[in-house]
């Protein structure tokens, strides 16, 4: 005899897997039915949402995203955050033991994530 609690988890598994295959089956189906038109309609969505990305992406670099550096002083602070969206700001002070590693995470995620701006700003309190 088997354990009830795995003929349950069986029945339940199965349950689940043929809602899946119930929903790829439709999306299969729906895809056999496009014509011509309707690819060249999904088609044309896609080119123009890549010229949007392209051109998203290349806001971004003019606004200095993709980048790691440091801001001079307050009033370029809040220039910066004011014209991004997104904006990663390292606070630090010179002496901080954990400073060196958390500027390598942050250069290594410069390259991955564009849409934000990483920046560094010494802290106020350890400005003599």
């Amino acid at each position: 005899m088997e354990n009830p609690i795995q003929e349950i988890l069986e029945k339940q598994v199965l349950k689940v897997v043929k809602v899946v295959e119930e929903k790829l089956d439709n999306e299969i189906s729906a895809l056999d039915r496009l014509d011509l038109d309707d690819i060249e309609v999904m088609r044309e969505r896609r080119l123009q949402h890549m010229k949007k990305m392209a051109e998203k992406r290349n806001r971004w670099i003019s606004l200095g995203h993709g980048e790691y550096s440091e801001i001079p002083s307050e009033k370029d602070f809040f220039a910066i955050v004011k014209d991004s969206d997104r904006v990663v700001c390292h606070l630090y002070c010179e002496n901080w033991p954990c400073k060196r590693t958390l500027d390598v995470v942050l250069e290594v995620a410069k390259m991955s994530n564009p849409q934000s701006r990483k920046n560094e700003q010494e802290t106020l309190s350890n400005k003599g």
